[in-house]
């Protein structure tokens, strides 16, 4: 069976991509935009230091998923998923003009206040992007929309990242002008989407938001397939929080390369992860093959592995700026490892993203997806205590990146005994591909 895409136009799917896309923008230019103030134009709250405000700023993002993601499942599974979107769109509207007046006044106070609640607009909407996909797309499709839905995020957080860091440039009133457009656009986008309607309608809800998440936690667990691919996607984030956090260090003491060079090393991970996505999709033939999630893992530590032993020794000299960088040849060595190692990552989680929505219970699928939410963010959080320690201990984010790279290795065996399956279809992809060809 052909994994064609046509469903990517369609009303089934298009305002729904586009809500998701636009959101994750709308996140990335936020987050950036008041790092880059906080770091470069003096932005603080109580003579905080840039460092410390700049980690405040990331915990007061990341901590609503611990906090919500729980409920967030619940109401998604009690209420029609569309009408949840629209609401979480006009939210982000608000949040954004909060925002505004956080630039104008130049003022930490309201703009961290923004990001909270912008952290509690994608807690919300993260189960229910994923939780609506089984009830858009036929069964064929699925695969192709994880793909898509994977391509978008990426290049979303790439695109606005980028502009994020620009922008501030250009004054408060660019910077909201942009914001607001983004969330508005974001809603107009949500109107489109068909009803879904709940899987659960007579679920009650509760504020008790960590007896809520810790019997989510267990609930899921008790699914064997839910819980193994949730430890896949989580080890998934816990790879990419390392990589992608540690990037712009490396590129500057093992590389020497400037903003520039990092610029490009993000822009070539981002689009290596949309390029696998979409690539995982077509090879599967709109079945779900998870056999390519242990080809993405072979990739992901092959790669990741030379990027870290292609360059050990720290580097001595003037930083290169992106021209001098590519003159090189070692430098694209360096950029091939970049951009394979995020492609192979998009091979490793795609099939994880549609066993985790195939494998849960009508009822229970958008609690399923906030489960997941609320352990990637555990491992990501782990990776950072983690990354603190090798670093304290080698003094080199070389060896963090091996050794990252070698325990995907023992990952990867942990994830085959607690799913077999993954390896029994280790060779069906291929086989799918030789037979679509005959």
């Amino acid at each position: 069976m052909k994994t064609d895409f046509s469903f990517f136009g369609s009303r089934r799917f298009l305002p729904l991509f586009g809500t998701q896309f636009l959101g994750a923008f709308n996140d990335n230019l936020l987050k950036t935009a008041i790092v880059v103030l906080i770091s470069y134009h003096g932005l603080t709250l109580n003579g905080m230091s840039p460092e410390l405000l700049v980690n405040m700023a990331a915990g007061v993002f990341i901590l609503p998923f611990f906090l919500f993601s729980a409920t967030a499942g619940k109401v998604s599974e009690r209420f029609d998923k569309a009408v949840i979107a629209r609401g979480v769109k006009l939210a982000e509207i608000g949040i954004m003009l909060l925002a505004g007046a956080g630039f104008f006044l130049h003022s930490a106070g309201l703009l961290l206040a923004a990001l909270f609640l912008m952290g509690c607009h994608s807690a919300f909407f993260g189960p229910l992007k994923y939780a609506v996909l089984p009830q858009y797309l036929n069964e064929h499709e699925l695969v192709g929309g994880n793909g898509m839905i994977e391509m978008g995020t990426f290049l979303a957080i790439l695109i606005g990242q980028i502009i994020g860091s620009l922008m501030t440039e250009g004054g408060p009133l660019l910077i909201v002008s942009l914001l607001l457009a983004t969330a508005v656009c974001g809603w107009w986008f949500s109107r489109g989407m068909p009803p879904a309607p709940p899987g659960a309608p007579h679920l009650q809800l509760s504020f008790n938001f960590i007896g809520d998440s810790v019997r989510l936690i267990g609930e899921a667990w008790r699914i064997r397939d839910v819980r193994c691919a949730i430890l896949g996607i989580s080890w998934f984030w816990l790879m990419g929080a390392v990589y992608t956090t540690q990037l712009p260090t490396f590129t500057r003491l093992h590389l020497g390369g400037d903003a520039q060079v990092y610029t490009v090393m993000l822009a070539l991970f981002s689009i290596g992860i949309g390029l696998g996505s979409v690539i995982c999709a077509k090879l599967s033939h709109g079945r779900l093959q998870l056999g390519l999630v242990l080809l993405g893992s072979i990739g992901m530590t092959l790669f990741g592995g030379d990027l870290a032993l292609g360059a050990m020794p720290h580097y001595q000299g003037a930083l290169m700026s992106l021209g001098q960088f590519m003159a090189q040849a070692a430098s694209w060595r360096h950029m091939l490892d970049v951009a394979l190692l995020g492609f192979f990552g998009g091979f490793f989680t795609v099939p994880l993203y549609t066993w985790l929505q195939v494998s849960s219970p009508d009822s229970f699928r958008s609690q399923a997806i906030a489960a997941n939410n609320i352990i990637n963010g555990f491992y990501m959080v782990a990776a950072a205590l983690a990354s603190v320690m090798v670093l304290k201990q080698f003094g080199s984010i070389a060896y963090l990146l091996l050794g990252t790279a070698l325990l995907n290795i023992l990952a990867t065996l942990h994830l085959l005994w607690q799913a077999p399956v993954i390896w029994q279809q280790r060779t069906s992809w291929l086989k799918a591909v030789l037979g679509n060809q005959q």
